[in-house]
């Protein structure tokens, strides 16, 4: 039997979504990224929504794959799907699926990557490659020591609108708790075609970050 041409399975996956709105979720290295598995459970409860995951190489060491639902694609896949010029761009074909990209842990090495502009993997590429008119939404998760640095306040001021929420306590893995504000903010213009599903996602996304070890921050 011969094995799946890697670029008919990436167009059969993305072709089959039975989703009206199309939700690409990247994780990162963080110990946040134990809960994946519910995290995309979760989004596929929420009506119309279509699910795909691309995650970093180190986030690979806190969740099981088998418990993930949906496609997940990662470095290997960028590379194997492209032998010649033909061929599509993992990251680009990715970028043109998604109505929107949450990236959910967000580590304070990718954002250290995003903010500067640093695109060496898949995740970073997709971001990198980003459609500004479609809604991109962060959920940053570590320690608090590094969440308080000076070098994080810096990355995560970014030219992105912001929305303030409501106060909430949470808690990181370290088990260190503080009162923050919770804040969202979304890389994208203010409205879009489908921004009743946004602010759907926003919604969700606050509840969800605020019973998770991530901080309650969408950036």
């Amino acid at each position: 039997m011969q094995p799946e041409n890697p670029v008919s399975s990436l167009k059969t996956d993305l072709l089959k979504s039975s989703g009206t709105f199309r939700v690409l979720v990247g994780v990162t290295g963080s110990v946040a990224a134990l809960k994946l598995p519910v995290l995309v459970s979760e989004l596929l409860q929420l009506p119309g929504v279509d699910v795909r995951v691309v995650t970093t190489d180190h986030a690979k060491h806190f969740y099981n794959p088998a418990e993930v639902s949906v496609k997940i694609y990662s470095d290997m896949d960028e590379w194997e799907l492209w032998t010649q010029r033909s061929d599509p761009v993992l990251h680009i074909e990715l970028r043109r699926w998604a109505d929107l990209l949450i990236v959910a842990p967000l580590d304070a090495n990718t954002l250290g990557k995003i903010a500067s502009g640093i695109c060496d993997n898949l995740l970073t590429c997709v971001v990198r490659a980003w459609d500004v008119s479609r809604p991109l939404l962060f959920c940053p998760a570590m320690n608090t020591a590094m969440w308080q640095h000076p070098i994080t306040a810096q990355q995560v001021k970014a030219p992105w609108r912001r929305y303030q929420l409501s106060s909430a306590l949470s808690n990181n893995i370290c088990r260190h708790q503080r009162k923050h504000e919770d804040r969202l903010a979304v890389h994208g213009p203010a409205d879009t075609k489908d921004q009743d599903k946004l602010n759907m996602m926003v919604s969700f996304l606050s509840r969800y970050t605020q019973q998770t070890m991530m901080y309650s921050y969408l950036l």
